[in-house]
């Protein structure tokens, strides 16, 4: 038996550069982070006394004896690539799919991690995020970035840089202090709304040639940011930073945000809130706000209808939490 642990992602500044259409041709640049928020895999070789060769537990059960038959997709076509067979899958998280913390992503990072343990095969976090996005981008033929996959197997804050020839992920280098009054300074708030990501990856996709404008901007925020986080900068910067990203990122797709969305940010802002965004790809899932200490009870009663969800940083990207050697013969 093996059971996978990877951490969720929040994109803090770049989303939309990440696109291979935009990077290949200016190149891209985001920082993120992971947090102390995850999603499990379990994954051990089915028993032979069952009628079905495979079994899936998600928010479906899935029981079949063809890997063809699968409905879900980066299951179905997981297993293909791996030649998975005769598998028992069960799948949990800590926060709800489709929330904008990039969520299949990192599915599909611990599931890749989970099959290789299980084959007793190898695989470093590179390739983790290689495959992951492989099998959502090609294989499954989902639209999107590429950004969620890499910050899951990697984990930690960084800033990963984007051009023609692939990627590199540089740790974003801040003192141990710093780091954790940017983590006390952050709030994150459940909308209640949930979305198929790639539902609006494929209007942002669709946007990209005639927001050029937007995203080179966004890409040189990119540069502000780490800026204000390596040096010695007043740190309420980054959560303006984050405002103003926030509105350019509105501004590529009307998908992206709801009056209802911008109505919550609104109150935010109006509490006290310096800055802030939706995470992912937009449309619902969680709203981040960068408020001072003095100012997040205030913002905390305004968002008093929502759900408000601390955090903290973590560093380990994906990861094997539990192995047990098989103690039955396989088919």
């Amino acid at each position: 038996m093996i059971i996978t642990q990877t951490p969720f992602r929040m994109s803090f500044f770049g989303g939309g550069t990440d696109f291979p259409d935009f990077y290949k041709e200016h190149g891209g640049a985001v920082i993120s982070t992971t947090f102390d928020k995850y999603c499990y895999v379990n994954v051990r070789h089915l028993p032979r006394f069952f009628d079905y060769s495979t079994e899936l537990s998600y928010s479906k059960i899935e029981r079949v004896t063809d890997v063809n038959d699968i409905n879900h997709p980066a299951i179905r076509e997981a297993m293909k690539y791996l030649d998975m067979q005769e598998i028992r899958l069960t799948y949990e998280a800590d926060l709800p799919a489709r929330s904008g913390l990039g969520t299949s992503s990192s599915f599909a990072v611990g599931m890749l991690n989970a099959f290789y343990a299980l084959k007793g095969k190898y695989a470093d976090k590179r390739k983790l995020a290689d495959d992951a996005i492989y099998l959502e981008r090609v294989l499954c033929n989902e639209s999107g970035g590429v950004q969620d996959q890499i910050a899951a197997a990697f984990g930690g804050l960084n800033r990963i840089n984007f051009n023609a020839d692939g990627y590199e992920v540089n740790p974003v280098i801040i003192s141990p202090e710093r780091k954790q009054q940017l983590n006390q300074n952050l709030m994150l708030f459940f909308t209640g709304f949930s979305r198929f990501s790639s539902d609006i990856q494929q209007t942002t996709e669709k946007a990209l040639v005639d927001k050029q404008k937007q995203l080179l901007e966004m890409l040189s925020l990119v540069d502000d940011a780490e800026k204000v986080l390596t040096s010695k900068t007043d740190l309420n910067e980054f959560g303006r930073l984050l405002d103003y990203t926030w509105k350019l990122k509105r501004g590529i797709s009307n998908r992206i945000s709801t009056d209802s969305i911008d109505g919550l940010y609104a109150k935010g802002m109006v509490a006290g809130a310096l800055g802030g965004k939706l995470l992912g790809a937009g449309g619902g899932g969680f709203l981040l706000f960068y408020v001072e200490p003095d100012k997040q009870e205030a913002v905390h009663k305004a968002m008093e209808e929502l759900l408000y969800v601390p955090f903290e940083f973590e560093n380990s990207g994906t990861r094997v939490i539990h192995y047990t050697p098989e103690t039955y013969e396989k088919r």
